[in-house]
């Protein structure tokens, strides 16, 4: 059964909208599009790469998917995480796309109408790790059905005010802090786990 593991860039104040580009994801007329890219350093880029490193398969949402699909296959600019990213089976839950998708070894996970019982049945059938990029909705939803095993919140030290957030309408949980690694430019990459207490007695 594999671990889903949920890497997310957030600023302070928990937004995870459009980190990587001005571009990405402007919705709401969100206007800080791109902000984590000043962020990034030699640290940074290898805490991701023993990430990318792990065997496993990828899972996006459609809105996320369909933004690396657009951007990734064109790069020739010899970046690693290109031919990882490539190279690696791409799960999709979406309700819209339909088969064939454009980018390569990307599936369409199926049964996605129920998506916690879908994701589970995907768990029950790889190894490894199921990474999850972005894909906010995504994320909340298998938070919420508890199928969350991993959290890598690479925090940054900005406060925007304004945008999407990873836990935006979530229910009250807690997390256990397992390591983290700060950057030279001041981002904290910490790694949680959700924190089981037993029960208490009656």
């Amino acid at each position: 059964m594999a671990e889903i593991v949920v890497t997310e860039s957030l600023t302070l104040d928990g937004v995870m909208q459009a980190p990587g580009r001005a571009d990405e994801d402007p919705r709401g007329g969100f206007p800080h599009g791109g902000w984590a890219a000043p962020y990034a350093d030699q640290i940074m880029g290898a805490e991701m790469a023993k990430g990318m490193a792990r065997p496993g398969v990828m899972l996006f949402g459609r809105r996320t998917y369909e933004a690396l699909a657009a951007h990734w296959p064109k790069q020739t600019d010899g970046n690693p995480f290109t031919e990882k990213l490539n190279k690696v089976q791409k799960y999709v839950v979406s309700s819209t796309l339909t088969e064939p998708l454009p980018w390569v070894n990307s599936t369409l996970v199926p049964g996605a109408g129920d998506v916690p019982k879908a994701v589970a049945k995907l768990r029950d059938t790889v190894d490894g790790a199921i990474a999850i990029l972005g894909s906010g909705q995504l994320v909340r939803t298998l938070a919420a059905a508890g199928l969350v095993d991993r959290y890598v919140l690479l925090i940054h030290p900005l406060v925007l005010g304004t945008g999407l957030r990873l836990f935006d309408g979530a229910e009250f949980g807690k997390l256990r802090l397992v390591d983290s690694v700060r950057t030279g430019t001041g981002v904290i990459i910490a790694n949680y786990e959700p924190a089981h207490e037993p029960a208490h007695e009656a």
